[in-house]
């Protein structure tokens, strides 16, 4: 990226909008962990698409299986904290949410979703890379599929999430309703009050706990990702993930044909209807 951090007229966020990349794509320095830890989460990552259902301590049997001697409060660690994963049945660790914060209901049960920016769903994955590991989360609108904008980051921050969807609306204009999970970033007041605002008229939606499919078409989106791209060749680095993820949401988008869209593009459906 040709980004002039030190340039003497354009700040780093103006070079970016000219460039067309969100601010944190420039933000590369990966999370550190040990090179266990790193194997054990890239294991996790991979089981877990498969196997959403797991929570820590089942996925720690799992490892042991596998050979891997390794207490049991490491994996909790990895698997909740620093992965953000959390399993869809029921128990103690269902909800990362924020105790303190406002949990909204889920308003997509029953509800036929017939034309674009009626719903967009958000969330946030675990990408790793060769060395250390990222965040990738994304905005996909539910009609067409269409990924609306995306960003990569190395914390899960709850201003990194708002900003995005922020710009997101200022580009597409404000949908119906935003699906998220109960995770503290959508259940902080940045993220909140950018979806609440009251000149948009749009209603915040969050998944059950304990429910697998409350925001299955944005899992979906994680799973071609990381199968069809991100495991096939691990990203280097944070330069390489970033430009990884930005061919595969091209394809995604454009060429990638959908048999739910009667084998169309998301980017054609989308803009056909928009």
């Amino acid at each position: 990226m040709m980004i002039s951090k030190g340039h003497p007229k354009l700040s780093t966020t103006h070079q970016c909008k000219l460039l067309g990349i969100h601010r944190s794509g420039i933000y590369y320095r990966s999370r550190g962990e040990s090179e266990l830890n790193l194997e054990l989460m890239r294991l996790m990552d991979e089981h877990y698409l498969h196997h959403p259902f797991k929570g820590s301590r089942r996925m720690w049997k799992w490892l042991k299986s596998k050979g891997y001697k390794v207490n049991c409060k490491r994996i909790d660690r990895l698997y909740y904290k620093v992965m953000g994963l959390s399993s869809v049945m029921p128990g103690k660790h269902t909800s990362r949410r924020c105790k303190d914060h406002k949990v909204y209901p889920y308003l997509l049960r029953n509800l036929k979703i017939q034309r674009v920016n009626q719903v967009w769903a958000t969330d946030i994955t675990y990408i790793p890379m060769e060395k250390g590991f990222m965040y990738l989360t994304a905005i996909i609108d539910l009609h067409s599929r269409y990924v609306l904008n995306w960003s990569v980051s190395n914390s899960m921050d709850a201003r990194w999430v708002s900003d995005l969807m922020e710009e997101t609306i200022q580009k597409y204009g404000a949908p119906q309703i935003v699906n998220t999970d109960q995770g503290s970033q959508y259940t902080s007041e940045d993220f909140v009050n950018v979806v609440l605002n009251e000149k948009r008229n749009t209603k915040l939606s969050m998944d059950g706990k304990g429910r697998a499919t409350d925001n299955a078409f944005i899992e979906s989106l994680w799973k071609s990702i990381k199968y069809e791209k991100i495991y096939l060749n691990p990203p280097k680095d944070g330069i390489d993930l970033y430009q990884m993820v930005a061919e595969y949401f091209e394809y995604y988008n454009k060429v990638r044909q959908h048999s739910s869209l009667n084998d169309q593009a998301p980017q054609k459906v989308y803009k056909k209807a928009a």
